[in-house]
């Protein structure tokens, strides 16, 4: 009996450029981006590759944004350790490696995401749970000075993002990892908002310790209801760079329409 198998695609750089200026990214823009590699095809270079397409497109008054977010660096009670046994919590807590922007690897963002972290001149947030990584002309501005309780409010690097009418830029993922959709949360007035206590290590004064603080308490669960909602409004045609659907959005216009529809569907 004969299998049906996926034919997989072979990239080059030029093709993800060609690509990525079909789906609307320009020189100069400013840029968060999201991306699942596997979903583009066989890229030579892998995410050097398509860093580096996304830089050369974008140019150098271009800035490219990704999460580099170290999740697992909480509390193990918040269910990020679910893995380990309960009674292993106590040495987690006590031994778990500070948060240091320069060492720390991302955790769950992609190998995209994880190689644009590393890349020479990148600009990484103070968060020890919630960071961004940025290289280019605004890179430093955006990553400068996240609050530990402030994770994705408008002084946050999403908040700075809005302000520089930043774009939103898919690459085979959807709207459940849109990070920027947490900063049309923490804008938007719904019943059963809530804070809550998070934990972290962190380095102060050269010693590492166990911070906690206050935050928003984020959900997700929404986000692609939310997000096919969006794209219907604005009849969003998405398009294919390889294998992957690639959607291009302009943060503002998606954070304040989504502002909107949470305040009247989380009512």
């Amino acid at each position: 009996m004969e299998t049906k198998t996926e034919r997989r695609v072979l990239l080059v750089k030029g093709d993800l450029i060609r690509g990525f200026r079909e789906a609307g990214l320009a020189e100069g823009q400013t840029v968060i981006a999201h991306c699942a590699m596997r979903k583009l095809g066989f890229v030579v270079g892998g995410a050097e590759t398509v860093v580096r397409a996304l830089l050369e497109v974008l140019g150098e008054e271009g800035t490219l944004v990704m999460p580099s977010q170290t999740w697992k660096n909480l509390d193990p009670s918040e269910g990020v350790h679910w893995e380990e046994p309960v009674e292993w919590w106590p040495a987690l807590r006590k031994h778990w490696p500070a948060y240091d922007p320069r060492v720390t690897p991302s955790i769950g963002m992609g190998a995209v995401a994880e190689m644009l972290r590393t890349w020479p001149g990148a600009c990484r947030s103070a968060h020890p749970a919630r960071s961004f990584a940025a290289v280019g002309k605004h890179a430093a501005e955006i990553t400068a000075h996240h609050d530990l309780s402030r994770i994705f409010d408008d002084s946050s690097p999403l908040g700075k993002l809005y302000e520089l009418d930043a774009r939103v830029l898919l690459i085979g993922v959807g709207h459940d990892k849109n990070t920027s959709l947490h900063l049309a949360e923490t804008r938007a007035r719904f019943a059963g908002k809530r804070h809550k206590r998070e934990s972290s290590a962190v380095m102060r004064g050269g010693v590492r310790e166990w911070v906690s603080y206050e935050t928003q308490a984020v959900d997700d669960g929404d986000f692609k209801a939310l997000g096919a909602a969006f794209e219907r409004e604005i009849r969003l045609q998405p398009c294919f760079v390889g294998g992957a659907e690639v959607r291009l959005l302009r943060q503002r216009q998606l954070v304040d329409w989504a502002v909107d529809w949470m305040e009247r569907h989380r009512n």
